[in-house]
């Protein structure tokens, strides 16, 4: 596997971030902007446009760039931080969003939702309008999620381990054929070689995760880092000791859960039991 580029140690500035690694992906490729309009099938000047700031392009452009360059995930979670409103990414997060871009194995327990890189559209649509996010907006935002689950596919994908909480499978979607074909997504990754699933049961008892979903980056340089939320904040943890004591904390849940085979086995009887919808 070819080690992930870091995506750090340029501007900060997330609109000129993305500005800068398109020029520098454009110039390492060798392509003029009329070659890479050629190529991709789009107006070249809408790509200088793109370079030059004026612009971001819409997320299709962008993954057929991520795709053109075999950045999978990288462009498009730049420019999901460049066109992110400022009030609903915060400094912290956009933080993280660059951190996860540059991971080389993630691992993640959630206790109330799904893993945004494991989301389908329509539960990935329904997360985000709980916050209130309404409109265009939100079809952009779902659309950006969506995109960068190619963090998780390709060669060089990096591991990612989930466990899940059984609360999470319970919360399903109103629809049920939508929660139907999350739960299918769910045991398809599961197959996938880089991608652990674990579910804990209700019955596994009090665990120092209560409450707190988390995810740890491993990173090119060998840190760790980890980002935790609940339902009203989140927060980019970089100190050694507190990553630690979460890393201890995560190593003890995933002691309760249980193994791969028959986490996949829970996710396809949950499929079973979902009601099939009424014929019209």
């Amino acid at each position: 596997m070819p080690p992930r580029r870091a995506v750090t140690g340029r501007s900060q500035e997330p609109r000129q971030r993305f500005v800068e690694e398109l020029r520098l992906l454009r110039s390492r490729k060798g392509d003029s902007l009329r070659q890479l309009g050629e190529t991709l099938g789009w107006d070249w000047s809408l790509f200088g446009k793109m370079e030059s700031g004026q612009t971001l392009g819409s997320p299709e452009v962008v993954q057929a760039l991520d795709q053109h360059y075999g950045t999978p995930g990288l462009l498009l979670t730049l420019w999901e931080l460049a066109a992110g409103d400022p009030t609903q990414f915060r400094e912290r997060y956009r933080r993280y969003m660059t951190l996860e871009a540059e991971a080389v194995s993630l691992w993640h327990f959630g206790v109330s939702t799904v893993h945004g890189l494991l989301q389908t559209t329509e539960y990935a649509r329904a997360v985000l309008a709980v916050g209130g996010i309404k409109g265009d907006e939100l079809t952009r935002q779902v659309e950006a999620r969506i995109g960068r689950r190619q963090l998780l596919t390709g060669e060089d994908a990096p591991p990612f381990r989930t466990i899940l909480s059984e609360a999470v499978l319970r919360t399903s979607l109103p629809n049920s054929q939508e929660w139907q074909r999350q739960l299918q997504a769910l045991a398809e990754a599961a197959e996938r070689p880089n991608i652990t699933l674990h579910v804990l049961p209700h019955d596994s008892g009090p665990h120092g995760l209560v409450s707190t979903d988390v995810i740890f980056l491993r990173l090119p340089d060998g840190r760790t880092v980890a980002y935790t939320e609940n339902a009203h904040r989140g927060e980019l943890i970089e100190e050694t000791g507190p990553v630690e004591r979460l890393q201890r904390a995560y190593d003890a849940v995933r002691d309760l859960a249980l193994s791969p085979a028959e986490s996949r086995k829970f996710v396809m009887r949950m499929l079973e039991e979902v009601p099939c919808e009424p014929s019209t």
